[in-house]
């Protein structure tokens, strides 16, 4: 039984959020070598970027009403899908036991699938979901001209996965 049932939250950054965050995230991908390669998905990615664990922090009271849980942050990151991207179903490690993905900025269109089913998120809509008990990805590979796609993964303060609270992703060799 997965740790919450997946739901879309509309409106999770105001579009006054997503001006700054999106001029942050180009900012960002414009500083050369800043950003690793996802091997997940082949895109640049950045792991406990400042302000997406400050955001982190800030939405957690948030996350825990959608969820009726009482819950610890694990970590978060975000990453921009370049044309080529791949993101194949999968399930998380224990540290996204809740799991936040937020669209930030997109040009076009690329599906993220959560149990076989396609949500099209668009600027500031989020989806909350299991990540270690829900198969999740995108379909096919990015045709597009590039998306900004940040997450914020929780635990439950009262489950088996709370030592996994505010883990250290950077010991974690390359996803």
């Amino acid at each position: 039984m997965a740790a919450v049932d997946f739901k879309i939250i509309n409106n999770f950054f105001t579009p006054e959020e997503l001006k700054v965050y999106e001029s942050y995230c180009l900012n960002k991908l414009d500083a050369a070598n800043e950003y690793r390669i996802d091997c997940q998905s082949f895109s640049p990615s950045w792991y406990d970027d400042p302000l997406m664990v400050a955001l982190l922090n800030t939405k957690l009271p948030f996350v825990e009403k959608e969820t009726n849980l009482q819950l610890l942050p694990a970590y978060a990151y975000w990453r921009y899908y370049i044309f080529g991207a791949t993101l194949n179903e999968h399930t998380d490690r224990e540290p996204c036991e809740i799991s936040i993905s937020v669209c930030i900025k997109k040009y076009d269109d690329w599906p993220f699938t959560i149990e076989d089913k396609e949500f099209e998120l668009e600027e500031g809509q989020a989806i909350l979901y299991a990540g270690c008990d829900q198969k999740h990805g995108r379909p096919g590979v990015y045709k597009g001209e590039g998306m900004a796609q940040m997450f914020l993964h929780y635990v439950n303060k009262n489950g088996p996965n709370a030592k996994f609270a505010y883990y250290d992703i950077n010991s974690v060799k390359q996803l």
